[in-house]
């Protein structure tokens, strides 16, 4: 689904101030990590990345 979002937002010319970013997280409960990924404004990437 991803792909189909970054495409679009190529086409229009929009996506250049936009990142596609995958964080790690690791569940209290089992330990086991899992990914957590999204579209967010070129600015907001390290405030993506400073949330836990």
């Amino acid at each position: 689904m991803a792909k189909k979002v970054v495409a679009t937002l190529r086409k229009t010319g929009e996506g250049k101030g936009y990142a596609k970013v995958i964080k790690m997280v690791k569940s209290a409960k089992t330990g086991a990590y899992t990914f957590k990924q999204d579209i967010v404004p070129s600015d907001q990437v390290k405030d993506f990345f400073a949330k836990k």
